[in-house]
C-alpha cells in the first residue's frame, strides 16, 4: 500500500493523548503518510494541565464513547484509513476493523476484548487500580510509581518519569470496565483487512501470552493475521527507547498489506 494513497490514524490508549504519537507521526510523515492522532474525549490539551485539573465528567467516559468518536472522525476522512493503535487503542483498532472502518491495521499490546483473559499475576496487579469496582466513577489519576510498574518496567526511572511528565493524563475507570460488556466484543469470525498484532514479552499490563490468545481467536476467519512478539519490551514499547524499531515494523506491515 503506497503511503500517499490513504490516511493513517494513530489511536492512543489509556492515560495518554494523541500527543504520545508525535514521534511516530514524524517518522511516518517522512515516509510519505498523511497522519492523524486524535485524542479521546476529555483528553485534549496539555497533559500537565489535565493532570492539574481533572474534569469530573471524564469518569463517565466508556469504551463505546471513544469508539463512536473515532468512527465519526474516520467518516470525515476522504477514505478508510490505515490504523495503528496501542493498548486499549489496540482494542479500539480491533473494533474498528471489525466494523469496517479500516484498510489495514496494527494492534500493539492490545487490551483484551470481551472473553479473552489472563491469569498472569502482573496483569491483575497492573490493572486492578483502574478497574477497581469499589472505586466508583471518580477518574483515576496515575502516579509515577504505578506508571513505572504497569507501563515502564523495563525502562530506567529517568526515562519512565520523563515519559510520564510529557504524556500521562487522568483516566476513566469506565473505559476498561465497559470492555467487559458488548462494547468490547469482537466477532472473530468476520472477514477482516490485514491485521498485525505486536506484543512485548515483558509487558505487565497486557501480557504477551494474552495478546497471543487474542490473535488465536481469529483462527479460521478470512483475512491476513500476523503476530510479532518482541523481546525485553514493556507496555511502553511505543514511547520507550527503541520505539523506532516498533514503528518501522508497523509501517512496513501496512505498506506491504
Amino acid at each position: 500500500m503506497a503511503p500517499r494513497d490513504v490516511p493513517l490514524v494513530f489511536v492512543h490508549g489509556m492515560y495518554l493523548t494523541g500527543l504520545s504519537w508525535a514521534p511516530w507521526k514524524e517518522r511516518a510523515e517522512a515516509r510519505g503518510w498523511t497522519c492523524h492522532a486524535p485524542s479521546w474525549p476529555f483528553h485534549e490539551g496539555d497533559p500537565a494541565v489535565l493532570r492539574a485539573s481533572v474534569d469530573p465528567q471524564l469518569g463517565q467516559l466508556r469504551f463505546g464513547d471513544v469508539a463512536a468518536r473515532l468512527k465519526d472522525f474516520i467518516d470525515g476522512l476522504p477514505e478508510r484509513p490505515v490504523l495503528i493503535g496501542h493498548s486499549i487503542g489496540g482494542l479500539l483498532v480491533q473494533k474498528l476493523v471489525n466494523d469496517g472502518f479500516a484498510r489495514a491495521a496494527v494492534s500493539i499490546s492490545s487490551a483484551p476484548p470481551r472473553g479473552v483473559l489472563s491469569f498472569d499475576p502482573h496483569f491483575f496487579r497492573a490493572n486492578f487500580p483502574h478497574t477497581n469496582p469499589f472505586a466508583g466513577n471518580k477518574p483515576v489519576v496515575m502516579t509515577p510509581e504505578r506508571f513505572r510498574y504497569a507501563f515502564a518496567n523495563t525502562s530506567s526511572t529517568e526515562e519512565a518519569d520523563t515519559v510520564f511528565e510529557r504524556y500521562v493524563v487522568p483516566e476513566s475507570r469506565n473505559v476498561p470496565r465497559s470492555t467487559l460488556t458488548s462494547q468490547g466484543a469482537i466477532d472473530f469470525r468476520r472477514a477482516h483487512v490485514p491485521l498485525l498484532f505486536v506484543a512485548g514479552d515483558a509487558d505487565h499490563l497486557t501480557p504477551a501470552a494474552m495478546v497471543e490468545t487474542n490473535v488465536r481467536r481469529y483462527a479460521g476467519s478470512a483475512g491476513r493475521i500476523d503476530f510479532v512478539r518482541l523481546r525485553d519490551r514493556s507496555h511502553l514499547l511505543c514511547n520507550a527507547g527503541g520505539w523506532e524499531e516498533v514503528a518501522d515494523l508497523a509501517l512496513d506491515f501496512v505498506e506491504q498489506a
